[in-house]
């Protein structure tokens, strides 16, 4: 089954939730000694310009079982850090050594390693200390936020974007099955997008048959995203990404088109993503942003 295009206007929807969170980003940090270089260098890649994409899923999931968007703010920026301080990392010269991220120098680049390292670690920090903190929260809801780090915290770990990312750096130079390759991206791409889904449907005290459609929404969608990932990275446009193509190549990765090829792919990431519609079919209008950017997943340029 194809799902159709709705008149929902996503652009505005997602530009409205951006400057939401962007706006909350800079509440978090208005408090801090504007001067300390640490502090800087934190905020340079925070407020790059990223998509905010895992902080929108995770308040539209909210909105999709009719919860309050209020609650959940603070775990958007937490998982926006956590996302940030993954980009940070990934850049280092140890890693991907990369020099362009959103159209900007990288961390590493714009100040010194060690600094980005350190920059990197005091947003992990940071985003568990907005989870945990205390103010504003009711007792009701301790083991509802106590899940919500649990979650969290397997997501961006060991068990899941951590142990993505050392799969992927081990694998370069080898081809890999298609089923090693999907079950790295669930773990490095996947696993923070399934938290942000999931924990956005907790914080809104949605109902558990609406989490367990929400998660296979979830796992879809963050599938999806990588595949259309590695097919931009063939195809995609650096000044409209921010950053080099062809990258993928060069560090002889393997990846959807080159292992499925191009067209297959293309094709390969429309099934996935009707999966994930179908998965919130008998919600209600609350969730069509949700609905907005499974598609928008197929669409992006960057």
């Amino acid at each position: 089954m194809d799902y159709q295009e709705s008149d929902f206007n996503l652009t505005n929807y997602l530009n409205d939730k951006k400057e939401l969170i962007n706006s909350e980003l800079d509440k978090i940090f208005k408090d801090f000694a504007s001067s300390s270089h640490i502090v800087t260098a934190m905020k340079y890649s925070l407020m790059a310009g990223g998509k905010r994409i895992r902080p929108i899923l995770c308040l539209a999931a909210t909105e999709a079982v009719g919860g309050n968007l209020e609650s959940t703010l603070p775990a958007s920026c937490a998982l926006e850090m956590i996302h940030t301080y993954s980009l940070i990392h990934d850049d280092l010269p140890a890693m991907d050594d990369d020099e362009l991220r959103r159209g900007k120098q990288t961390c590493h680049v714009a100040f010194d390693e060690a600094t980005a390292i350190l920059a990197g670690d005091a947003l992990l920090t940071l985003a568990f200390q907005i989870l945990s903190s205390p103010v504003n929260k009711k007792d009701s809801q301790a083991l509802v936020l106590l899940n919500v780090i649990h979650v969290i915290s397997i997501a961006a770990g060991y068990k899941g974007m951590i142990d993505g990312q050392m799969r992927d750096i081990i694998s370069e130079g080898a081809l890999l099955s298609l089923d090693d390759l999907e079950n790295m991206h669930a773990l490095k791409t996947g696993a923070l997008i399934q938290a942000s889904i999931r924990c956005g449907a907790v914080l809104g005290n949605g109902s558990q048959e609406q989490i367990k459609l929400l998660g296979i929404y979830a796992k879809n969608l963050g599938l999806a995203f990588q595949v259309t990932d590695d097919i931009l990275n063939v195809v995609g446009n650096p000044a409209v990404m921010g950053k080099a193509v062809g990258t993928d190549i060069n560090r002889k990765k393997s990846t959807y088109p080159l292992i499925m090829g191009l067209n297959e792919s293309k094709e390969f990431a429309k099934n996935i993503i009707n999966n994930a519609l179908k998965a919130i079919e008998l919600f209600d209008n609350k969730a069509e942003p949700l609905r907005a950017v499974a598609r928008y997943i197929l669409k992006r340029k960057k």
